[in-house]
This record gives structure tokens, C-alpha cells and sequence, in this order.
């Protein structure tokens, strides 16, 4: 008979940990023995503080919280993490961390083997962020002064970005998909003065894949550089369960010049971490800079040289490639059945929401967010529905996200700068929870 336990954290894998740091202590035995004083009934003070403090949050890592991208790192990356922070790398240079450098460098390639590069360079960043901000930063360098254009629906950090380069940032409208117009796009282009174009496979508001084959031959037309910001969709390169538009856009993700990634999303990493791509090898020429003091033990390429960041946690580098290691990043594995899961979980939510007299569905999810909107007399109204099913559903445990969107592919008969708020439900735990909560209201 099957029942159904009360929550629990996971604490038996802290056994493996103990396991772990006595096999890793071995290393370090001839050590002269150091004084530890600890007091630890103030530390243990201190903690107990610390976890009433953290049980004021959202349940962000169980499967009724389906709001925000937030998922919990798994089990061994948690672990392999703590492992490593007794020794704390920083993986700026190899003389701070011999041992978790050369294992950013192995996961990194393995990331960048999915999207069907062997020659690459690349390296972890503290999010997507800063790996947007080095991938449009190279973009600048080589094309000074000329204008990025992304998607009305790309991430605001590029705009963001943008400005931090002193560089002109444009934005492209989008189709009724939430996808960039490439009718819209092509007539930026013929106007010239367009650098790079942001390509976004997986957008935040409405996991939403721009055509990238499109944008492709535009490419071949106008001449400009591409890069694909996938901090959030670009691990579904290997799921299998792709509608046909989505499936050839990733299939053609190695053509571009630069790719962003987030393992702290889909990858099942703590925040934060990031990663950056580069097709073109040669563009780390671009951060040449020299050190007097930095570099001393190796004469091999450290990560640092090839970085706008400097200090870096090893950790997570660390935690990375023992995940890694676990899950193989391989189409048809058991980490590409964690993302078929995630897309399978989304399109049950937006089938059940189809068949909802109260609810309007624009179109199929790419990835595993769901949007959608309440029907009602007016956007506002609407609007004033949707914040209220947000409040009721997060009483009843069930966490869900609102997004301010174009309106017309939820009401056609809307202006065309009309906004509607809407409900937003983001599967990346790959579960679908309860339902039944949300549709009872």
C-alpha cells in the first residue's frame, strides 16, 4: 500500500560527506596537526538562529512552489560543494586551485560538447549575468560602437548590459508566440549599425525559442554577430520531446558565436553559476592583461586570463563536474529525462487549463512555463483576477508567478501596446504539484 510521509529535508546523504572529507583528509595527513578553537555551543547558537531565520521563505525547492526559476540543487552537488569549501579554491588562477580548475575546464567542455563544440573557450561566471555581460562585452570589441538588438521578450539585463558598454541597445518587437518578428528584425537590419543579435532560446517570461534558423539566414544576409542567451533553456538541447519549431532551433545552437547557460537553473547547481561559450578560441586574445604578482606555479592558461571576473568560487566548479559526473550531459540519459519530465509536467498544466472555461491559453509551451490569462470584461479586470488567483492559490500552498504581458494573443481585439497581467507557472522541478488547488478556485 502506498502512503505518503511529511516533508523532510534530505540529511542521510550527510554520512556520505563525512565519508568524503575523511577520504579527501587522507591527502593532507603530513600536515602539522592545527589548534581548533571553536566554541561550538556558540556555534551551535548561532545556527539554530539561522534556521528559524530561513524558515521564513517560500518553499522554493518543493514542487508546490512553481513560481520563480528557483530549483534545488541536487543531493551530490550540494555535497561535492561543501566538500570543497573546507579547502575554499578560487578558481582565478591554478596557483589557488590546482585541483577544481582543471575540473571547470572539464565540465565546461563537456557543456560545451552538447552544443557540438570541441573547439570552444569558455569558463563559469557568477550567473547568467556576468556570462551575458562577457559574451556581449567580446561582441563589442569586435564590432565598437554598434548596436545590440534582442527581443521585446530577451532578458532586461542586456539592456542593462548594454549601457554598462556605452553601446546602442534596440529592442525587437515580438510575434503573437512571444518569439522575435523576423520581418521586424530584418528591417532593423537594412537600416545598418547593428553589431550583434541576441537570440533567445528559452525566455524568462514565457520559455519562448526565437527562431534561430531564421535569424541564421539573416545572418548570412546582413553580416552581424550572434549570440544565444540560454541561461535558461539551453540544457533542453537534449530533451526529446521538443515541438518541431523548438527542436530546430537547438539544433542549430552551434552555428552561433557565443552561448550563456545557467547550470543554477535547469543544471541542478546552487546559485550561482553560470557559463559562458565562445566558438572562436581566439577571441581570448581579447583579455590579455598582465599580473605581477597573480601567476607564479604554471605555465598553463588559467582560467583568470580568459575572465572579466577575477576571484571565483572553486566550489562550485566542483559541484558542477561531480554532477556532472553523476548525470552525463547525453541525449537519452537519465539528466535529458529530468528535462522531458519538466516539458511533460508543462503541458499537462496547459491541457488542464485549455479545458478551463475561465482560463485563455495563446499557445502550446516551448519549454515548461506555462502563461496564461482569466477571461473576463476587460484587461483590467483580467488583470485584477489574475493578481487575485495569485494571492488565493499561495494561501492554499500552491506558489505560482504574474507577468505583465502584450495582450492581443490572450485578447485579440486589444491595442497594440495593451498589457495584461497574467499567471505564470515555471515546471523546472520536472513535477507537477497539486492542481487541484488551483483548478478548485
Amino acid at each position: 500500500m502506498s502512503h505518503q510521509s511529511r516533508f523532510q529535508f534530505d540529511k542521510e546523504s550527510l554520512g556520505l560527506l563525512h565519508e568524503a572529507l575523511e577520504r579527501m583528509e587522507q591527502g593532507f595527513r603530513e600536515l602539522p596537526p592545527q589548534e581548533q578553537r571553536e566554541d561550538r555551543d556558540a556555534m551551535r547558537r548561532v545556527l539554530l538562529e539561522v534556521a528559524g531565520r530561513m524558515q521564513d521563505n517560500y518553499p522554493y525547492f518543493h514542487p508546490q512552489y512553481a513560481g520563480q526559476m528557483l530549483k534545488p540543487p541536487h543531493a551530490i552537488a550540494r555535497l561535492a560543494y561543501s566538500l570543497a569549501m573546507y579547502i575554499n579554491p578560487n578558481n582565478h588562477a591554478l596557483d589557488g586551485s590546482r585541483a577544481s580548475s582543471p575540473m571547470e575546464k572539464e565540465a565546461v567542455a563537456e557543456i560545451a560538447r552538447m552544443f557540438g563544440w570541441d573547439a570552444h573557450l569558455g569558463h563559469l561566471t557568477g550567473g547568467g549575468t556576468m556570462a551575458n555581460l562577457e559574451a556581449l562585452w567580446v561582441a563589442g570589441e569586435l564590432a565598437p560602437g554598434k548596436a545590440i538588438v534582442a527581443s521585446g521578450q530577451a532578458h532586461y539585463t542586456h539592456s542593462r548590459i548594454s549601457a554598462v558598454l556605452k553601446l546602442p541597445f534596440e529592442a525587437i518587437r515580438c510575434d503573437d508566440r512571444a518569439r522575435m518578428e523576423m520581418n521586424a528584425l530584418e528591417d532593423r537590419l537594412r537600416r545598418g549599425g547593428v553589431g550583434t543579435v541576441v537570440a533567445t532560446l528559452g525566455t524568462t517570461a514565457t520559455g519562448s525559442v526565437d527562431p534561430l534558423a531564421e535569424i541564421l539566414a539573416l545572418r548570412e544576409r546582413y553580416g552581424f554577430r550572434l549570440h544565444a542567451d540560454c541561461a535558461y533553456g539551453g540544457y533542453f538541447t537534449l530533451a526529446s520531446n521538443l515541438a518541431p519549431p523548438a527542436r530546430a532551433a537547438f539544433d542549430r545552437l552551434g552555428e552561433v558565436d557565443s552561448i550563456v547557460i545557467d547550470p543554477h537553473k535547469h543544471g541542478l547547481q546552487p546559485y550561482g553559476c553560470g557559463c559562458v561559450l565562445f566558438r572562436d578560441p581566439a577571441v581570448g586574445s581579447l583579455y590579455k592583461h598582465d599580473s605581477p604578482y597573480t601567476y607564479f606555479s604554471s605555465k598553463e592558461l588559467h582560467l583568470g586570463e580568459i575572465s572579466l571576473e577575477c576571484s571565483r568560487a572553486g566550489a562550485s566548479a566542483v559541484a558542477l563536474w561531480a554532477t556532472q559526473r553523476l548525470f552525463p550531459l547525453v541525449r537519452g540519459g537519465e539528466f535529458a529525462a529530468m528535462l522531458d519530465a519538466c516539458r511533460e509536467a508543462a503541458l499537462e498544466l496547459h491541457g488542464r487549463l485549455g479545458k478551463d472555461r475561465r482560463c485563455i491559453t495563446a499557445f502550446e509551451p516551448e519549454l515548461d512555463i506555462v502563461v496564461w490569462a482569466l477571461r473576463a470584461g476587460s484587461l483590467a479586470e483580467s488583470s485584477a483576477a489574475a493578481r487575485k488567483l495569485f494571492e488565493d492559490s499561495a494561501r492554499r500552498g500552491l506558489h505560482l508567478a504574474v507577468a505583465e504581458l502584450p495582450a492581443r494573443p490572450y485578447f485579440p481585439h486589444a491595442g497594440a501596446e495593451a498589457t495584461v497581467t497574467c499567471l505564470r507557472s515555471v515546471l523546472l522541478k520536472g513535477q507537477a504539484p497539486d492542481w487541484r488547488r488551483l483548478l478548485e478556485i
